[in-house]
């Protein structure tokens, strides 16, 4: 039996409900027909928002919505997206299979969807493509209430009042599809670029500027960014996604090896790591921990599913999938200190997506189910907590057989998460809480086969249920966890 000790009286840091954050890019079908279908459409909508996909997404809990992409945002130019649908002008989609973009989907329509959904607002400005003053004037065309151009067109768009933005992204990946920069080069960019980000209302709109941060374990970029223009940034931004394979064999989504299964898994685990290296650095530089690191875009990266376009980046979602999620907010939580946004990518129909479209038809995915139990954890307290259990190494990376976090709320109530990362082994837990008396628990879990999905014929293969094999004791819980599994306990 593992022991599991949750420490209420070490109260570790804030957890912010933007770690449970979302991404959103124009690529493949994320966009039109997963969460933008216009307003003519057949489809059930709000002025062009699917009313079924919003609806999940804000019953899932989604805090923050990061647009347009991506490598997407450093060839887009917003004016290009505003004004009568009609006169917008149209561009290929170069990064992203090559088709048209007409554009339909602009400013308007991407804070109106914020809107609906009771989000966040997260926005990633042109610098591969883009200038100083087109970057400067898309802030003042969204954030100015006073009276200047920008202010007037957005007037004349049919906006009066200026929208709350809450982070901006000042770039994407300007090491590569933004740029193919130095990190010195993105550095000093990033200082001219960002003084321009400018707060017109600081008093009820402070603008959270985010840099360009690394790819995976890239040290030295962090290093060089740190160092030349930290004391200008909100927030370093890290990408790291989970291959099975490598890049040009990534694997499948839905036939995987048991050796694949845990390599996938070691492979997401290794991110704790990568976070820790890259802190390490950011504190060297930043000693009063001031910047935050975001990780705006992570998640699984699999081969596309057979007979779909390969850039449109569309791939099925597995309880493989659901325990790569439950492990990594798993790890976002224990770093709530120094983490404080993190985006999935991408909400629908792309890559590690909680939904899937079809036509009028929607599903639900096992991804969708686990941050919707882990939304408990949004803006709670990060307590102490340690459970003991077994590691193994594959492909060169550790993984532990379960990996946990666990928070507390406003009213003392305890919530802790448990991924179960064993395919085929089940595991006894003992736990304690330090100092408390347990009055009542609940239990809410999400299990199957590692290669278990939903499909839309069959949509409900897995989703979330009571969990009931537990006996509460008076200072903890027993519990009997199955196999690839994620479990959350509610304590009072």
């Amino acid at each position: 039996m593992e022991k599991y000790l949750i420490n209420p009286n070490q109260k570790i840091s804030h957890i912010s409900k933007d770690i449970y954050g979302h991404f959103s890019e124009h690529l493949g079908r994320c966009i039109y027909e997963g969460l933008f279908v216009g307003e003519d459409s057949p489809i059930p909508n709000v002025n062009g928002m699917r009313c079924d996909v919003v609806n999940a997404l804000k019953e899932m809990g989604i805090p923050v919505l990061r647009w347009p992409g991506g490598c997407f945002a450093d060839e887009y130019h917003w004016k290009d997206g505003i004004g009568p649908k009609e006169n917008r002008k149209k561009m290929i989609n170069t990064h992203w299979g090559g088709v048209v973009e007409d554009n339909s989907f602009g400013t308007h329509e991407f804070m109106e969807l914020c809107s609906q959904l009771g989000c966040d607002s997260y926005i990633a400005g042109n610098v591969g493509s883009g200038t100083v003053q087109e970057m400067s004037e898309w802030v003042e065309y969204m954030t100015f209430g006073g009276l200047s151009p920008m202010s007037e067109l957005r007037k004349q768009n049919g906006r009066e009042e200026p929208w709350r933005l809450k982070y901006f992204g000042v770039g994407n990946e300007n090491w590569g599809c933004g740029g193919n920069m130095s990190p010195e080069y993105y550095a000093d960019t990033f200082k001219r670029y960002a003084t321009y980000v400018r707060n017109y209302d600081s008093k009820n709109n402070w603008i959270y500027k985010v840099a360009c941060g690394p790819n995976s374990e890239d040290y030295r970029w962090t290093e060089e960014v740190m160092k030349r223009a930290h004391w200008i940034m909100n927030g370093l931004a890290l990408h790291y996604y989970t291959v099975t394979g490598n890049w040009s064999k990534k694997g499948s989504a839905t036939e995987f090896t048991r050796e694949e299964y845990y390599t996938t898994l070691s492979k997401a685990y290794k991110i704790d790591r990568i976070i820790s290296r890259h802190l390490e650095i950011m504190n060297r530089y930043d000693p009063d921990r001031r910047v935050d690191l975001i990780v705006d875009e992570w998640g699984t990266w699999h081969d596309v599913e057979p007979g779909t376009n390969p850039g449109f980046l569309y791939q099925q979602n597995t309880m493989r999938d659901a325990v790569v999620a439950a492990l990594t907010l798993n790890i976002f939580n224990k770093h709530s200190d120094r983490i404080r946004m993190a985006n999935i990518a991408q909400t629908i129909n792309v890559l590690q997506s909680v939904a899937l479209t079809d036509g009028e038809d929607m599903l639900l995915t096992p991804t969708y189910y686990v941050f919707k139990m882990y939304k408990d954890h949004q803006n709670n307290t990060l307590l102490g907590s340690y459970i003991t259990t077994e590691k193994e190494k594959y492909d060169g990376n550790e993984l532990p057989q379960l990996i946990e976090s666990a928070s507390v709320d406003e009213n003392g109530t305890i919530y802790s998460t448990i991924a179960n990362t064993s395919a085929d082994a089940g595991a006894e837990i003992k736990c304690q809480i330090a100092d408390f008396e347990v009055s009542e628990i609940k239990a809410e879990i999400l299990c199957g086969k590692p290669e278990d999905y939903n499909s839309f014929s069959e949509k409900e293969t897995v989703k979330s249920a009571e969990f009931k094999d537990f006996t509460v004791s008076k200072d903890g819980f027993t519990a009997k966890l199955p196999p690839c599994c994620v479990v959350k306990f509610v304590v009072k």
